[in-house]
Order: structure tokens, then C-alpha cells, then sequence
């Protein structure tokens, strides 16, 4: 389940609707539905005031991010849980590794966690000789697969109906036609076999409440509280910008991401973790980590324009709004995150060079910045990761010369009207064919048919 890398996006996006031609519609029906109910649950709240509250806390948390952790530590510590520091993906799998070692682990069952993902912790795990089963339905249907998600919320996503009745036939001998409910039941059946004998239990984390040391997380199938009640040791992997101040801040964010999701008022299950269990409980870990991951965060963060992205949510509705994501789903992005919250947070935790062709994956309609409960001003950081790469010559040079080529001619009246004629009288598809720069919008669509006659003299025998 490896990942292609940002910079193979162009050929990769062609190449997706090439090898599966049904993914658009598939795509785009699952996206319309969610646009339906965020759109229908936001209507039911003052979502301009909830989402202007939602900014201002999580820009509040990030600008005094040091001070959060060491109280988020602290509380964590006072709660019994083991706290754990990681620079980088090589470190939070290195304390993975010596956990898994110390407790002669033998096998796990993982929530749904994209920050697993982003560190490659199945791969490690299974390399260690540890049998790791993903447990959230939509994980579960990728991993079957040999997948990988293509959405941040719904990793199937890009799949059919169809295609999840041929897998299940294949793998627990359901009938081809079986409906959703019959699928759910025979992976229900054959997880809960896993929940019993696993050793290790691995969640994500939505929010880390500083207050209180708490872990708060959020889920549909109850897959979750499995994962990390059943087995006798849990690790959470946190990022370090998933951390809010208060329980009063989780009740209001839970929320208003459950409904940016899912178009759901609040998520089925809401788990606040609190440590492992006492003396007295019957039910929990005897232990609980909780693994701190930078892995690039602080270096987007130090960026003075692009630290804004870190108030995402991983609610997905950047992805289902946008009609760049929506033609091929997630897997061309060749990264973890796709979508537009992808092409922002990856030059800065990858490096811009890394992360590119990512920032021009967009059609800049803004669509995902009026959907995103958190208020990112994801078409603003767009352009400025595009002038950084500008800025460090990483945009193709024949882009440069041909933007100071129509700079030249529109700074001279009587080359550019010459130029324009020229032009209007030449099949503008092949001219657009013949252009590297303006080869790959051909490619796609069709060029206009031009007008017999110039603005210039439209506007001087006066528009009609």
C-alpha cells in the first residue's frame, strides 16, 4: 500500500480514470450525497457563527501550541496514561516498535486513524511479524483490497456497491447481490473474532483535551470503543495539532465537524478516553500510550501564511465540494491527505518540492473554503504555495516564458492586436495542441471558437 508521490498527480489522475472509468460517477455520486446532508445539517444551526467559533479556538490552540502539550502532558501523566514524544514518521514507529517488543505483541486491531496511515504503521506492524487487522468497515473493504484510502472520512469511497459485492463473495462466500446490510454482518462476524484475541489496540485521535488529559474520539460503527477497550494495551496516535483547551470546546467541535462529515447533528459514538483502567473497572487497558507526532507540523506551522491549514478537522468536506477531487477521488494525489486540505498541508510538511504539482490541483472556485467548518482560507494558501514555487524555480520554464512572451506583446498595442488576428484565424485546438503551455487544457475540453472580430473593435462599433 504504498504511495505513488505528489509529483506523478498529472499522469496518475489520467491514468485513474484510463484503468477504472467508473470511478468519476462513483465518485461523484457518494460526494453529492454528502454535500447533501452537510448542506442540510448546517442549515439547522447559526453555521457562520459556529464556524467563526470554530476558527477562532483552533487558531487560538495553535498559537500557543507549546504551552497546550505541556499542560496536555501533564494531565495525561496525572491520568496513568505513558506519554511518548515523536519528531518524525522513523521515531513514532521506533516507540511503536519497542511497545509492540516490551509486551510480546502478537497481534492488533487499528481504528480508523489517518495519521496511522501517514506513518505507515500497518507496513511496519506486519514487518514485526504482527498480525494488524483494520477495523472500521470502510478500512476494512481497502485493506481486504491490498487499497489504500481515497478519502479522508470514507476511505471506500471510490468503490461501487458492485465492487464491494464481488470482494465480500470472494473473501466470506456472501451472495453477489447481497445487499449492504448482509456485507456489514459478515464483516461484523469475522472482526469480532479479531477484537477478542488481539493484544494491541490503535486509535487516531480527534481531539486531545488539555484540561483534562482526554482523548476524544469520533465514530459511526462502534469499532472504535472495541479497539481501544478489548485489548490490554492501547496507543493513540495524536497529532500535535489535534489539542484543544477544554471538554466545553470538544462538545461544540465534535459537533460541528460530525456535521461537516457526515451531515450528522453529532457522530454515533463519542469516547472520551481517560487513562487506563482502575483498580476497580472491569472493562479497559491495563495500559494507554499516547504517541505525540510532529512529523513536518511545526515546519508548517512556522510558515507565517500556510500555519492555518493546521486547524483542519479531517472532516472531508474540502474533498466532496471540490470538482478537481471529484473527477478521480483521492489515490492520484499519490499522499495520505488529498483533496485541497492535501494540496495545502503537504508542501509545508513534505517540503514544497516534494509536494509538487499538489497546490495547482485546483480550479480556485473556492467552493472548499465556504464548506470548511474550521474556516481555512484554503484558496488563499493555494496561491501561496503556487508563488513559493514560482519563487524557487519549480514551475516549468516554459510556463515563465511564455507568461513574459504575452507580457512583452500586451505591453505593445500593435504586436498584440497583430498577434490577435493572426490567432483568430487558426483552429485555436491546434494551436493549443502545438503550445506546451496550453497543451494539457486542450487535452481535456475543446477550445471556444473565436470571433471574427476583436474586442477592440466590438467595443468600438459598440457590443451588441
Amino acid at each position: 500500500m504504498s504511495f505513488s508521490g505528489p509529483n506523478k498527480y498529472p499522469t496518475a489522475s489520467a491514468q485513474a480514470l484510463k484503468d477504472k472509468p467508473g470511478v468519476r460517477e462513483t465518485v461523484i455520486s457518494a460526494t453529492n450525497i454528502a454535500n447533501k446532508k452537510r448542506s442540510a445539517a448546517y442549515q439547522q444551526i447559526d453555521s457562520d457563527m459556529w464556524r467563526n467559533w470554530g476558527r477562532d479556538v483552533k487558531s487560538h490552540v495553535l498559537t500557543n501550541l507549546d504551552r497546550y502539550l505541556e499542560q496536555a502532558e501533564e494531565q495525561l501523566l496525572a491520568n496513568g496514561a505513558k506519554v511518548h514524544w515523536a519528531e518524525t514518521a522513523h521515531d513514532a514507529l521506533g516507540l511503536l516498535e519497542k511497545i509492540v517488543s516490551d509486551h510480546g505483541i502478537g497481534s492488533a486491531v487499528k481504528a480508523k486513524s489517518m495519521l496511522s496511515e501517514e506513518l505507515g504503521v500497518n507496513e511496519h506492524l506486519e514487518e514485526l511479524g504482527v498480525h494488524v487487522r483494520e477495523t472500521d468497515l470502510g478500512e476494512y473493504i481497502i485493506q481486504l483490497l491490498g487499497d489504500r484510502p481515497s478519502h479522508i472520512v470514507g476511505p471506500a469511497m471510490h468503490l461501487s456497491l458492485e465492487d464491494c459485492q464481488r470482494l465480500f463473495h470472494e473473501k466470506f462466500g456472501t451472495p453477489l447481490d447481497g445487499r449492504p446490510e448482509i456485507l456489514a454482518a459478515a464483516a461484523r462476524e469475522a472482526l469480532r473474532e479479531e477484537f477478542l484475541a488481539a493484544d494491541l489496540g490503535i486509535s487516531g485521535c480527534n481531539f486531545l483535551i488539555a484540561e483534562t488529559g482526554t482523548v476524544a474520539l469520533i465514530e459511526n460503527e462502534g469499532n472504535i470503543r472495541l479497539s481501544t477497550s478489548l485489548p490490554r494495551i492501547h496507543v493513540a496516535l495524536v497529532g500535535i495539532e489535534k489539542i484543544v483547551p477544554c471538554l466545553e470546546d470538544v462538545s461544540g467541535l465534535i459537533q460541528l465537524t460530525s456535521r461537516a462529515a457526515t451531515g450528522q447533528p453529532i457522530g454515533n459514538f463519542i469516547s472520551l478516553i481517560q487513562g487506563p483502567k482502575r483498580d476497580d473497572e472491569i472493562d479497559g487497558p491495563e495500559e494507554v500510550h499516547v504517541i505525540l507526532v510532529d512529523n513536518g507540523r511545526t515546519r508548517l506551522l512556522a510558515d507565517d501564511k500556510a500555519w492555518e491549514a493546521l486547524r483542519c478537522v479531517r472532516c472531508g468536506a474540502c474533498l466532496n465540494i471540490c470538482p478537481v477531487y471529484r473527477q478521480t477521488g483521492g489515490h492520484p494525489y499519490g499522499w495520505t491527505y488529498s483533496g485541497p486540505i492535501g494540496a495545502i498541508i503537504a508542501p509545508g510538511m513534505l517540503g514544497i518540492k516534494e509536494a509538487m504539482p499538489l497546490p495547482y490541483a485546483s480550479s480556485l472556485c473556492g467552493a472548499c473554503v465556504d464548506v470548511c467548518p474550521v474556516r481555512i482560507p484554503i484558496t488563499e494558501l493555494l496561491l501561496h504555495w503556487r508563488e513559493r514555487a514560482v519563487e524557487e524555480g519549480l514551475t516549468p520554464g516554459i510556463e515563465s516564458a511564455g507568461i513574459k512572451a504575452y507580457t512583452k506583446a500586451a505591453e505593445r498595442p500593435g504586436i498584440f492586436r497583430a498577434a490577435a488576428a493572426v490567432l483568430r484565424h487558426l483552429p485555436l485546438n491546434a494551436v493549443g495542441r502545438a503550445l506546451p503551455i496550453l497543451r494539457g487544457w486542450v487535452k481535456e475540453r475543446s477550445a471556444p471558437a473565436s470571433s471574427s472580430k476583436s474586442f477592440m473593435r466590438q467595443w468600438k462599433d459598440g457590443i451588441k
